[in-house]
């Protein structure tokens, strides 16, 4: 009987398990793998992007707070809209690896395929105006028929945007839902900012927003 090479054995199992190691790790050396991960401090401060005070010391706070958990962002926002005889005022703040799932589990989709189209947002933006009825509605927002109005109502109504003003007794007068209002006037404001081309560099990779 052959005597047993213990050492080689020993060499051969570090290899099964050095092998069994990289299989774990997608067949990535260490130094790859711990390149793939994501940077401790993802956002930078940056400083002076504006004279407002107030604006100054927000940034400086919600930058902090992401490098203080990791996040790709924040916004926040806060706003006030007032007309036909009603007001809304709202200040939120998102987490925006939040808003980024939106896309991915696709209600972002769901969202805009609803008031995806011109006579929704025509009808969105009569209502934004004031109350109104379906009568109404045709009269002023350009519609050919009641019926026509009442297609696309119905969808706004079913997605939760449009609702009858039934808390005040006008049954039969169209809003936006109240609660919904500063989300509609916020998507305009991004649309807006998709259209903004005044922002300028303050260092290669990085955009100041005007104000």
């Amino acid at each position: 009987m052959s005597e047993r090479n213990y050492g080689a054995e020993i060499d051969a199992l570090r290899n099964d398990i050095n092998e069994i190691k990289e299989l774990l790790k997608g067949g990535k050396t260490e130094e790859e793998t711990s390149e793939d991960k994501p940077d401790s401090k993802l956002v930078e401060k940056i400083k002076d992007m504006t004279d407002d005070t107030v604006l100054a010391s927000l940034m400086e706070r919600i930058q902090s707070e992401c490098e203080a958990d990791g996040s790709t962002g924040r916004i926040v926002y806060t706003g006030v809209f007032a007309s036909g005889g009603r007001q809304s005022n709202w200040i939120g703040q998102y987490n925006t690896d939040h808003l980024l799932k939106l896309i991915e589990d696709r209600t972002a989709e769901k969202v805009l395929n609803c008031i995806g189209s011109g006579d929704k947002l025509n009808i969105l933006l009569a209502l934004l105006r004031k109350p109104m009825t379906v009568a109404q509605i045709v009269s002023e927002g350009g519609f050919n028929s009641t019926g026509q109005v009442y297609h696309h109502l119905n969808a706004l109504i079913a997605a939760d945007l449009v609702k009858e003003d039934v808390e005040n007794n006008n049954k039969g007068t169209y809003i936006v839902v109240p609660y919904h209002v500063q989300g509609v006037i916020m998507l305009l404001a991004g649309i807006s900012d998709m259209l903004n081309d005044k922002g300028k560099f303050t260092r290669p990779g990085f955009v100041q927003s005007w104000y």
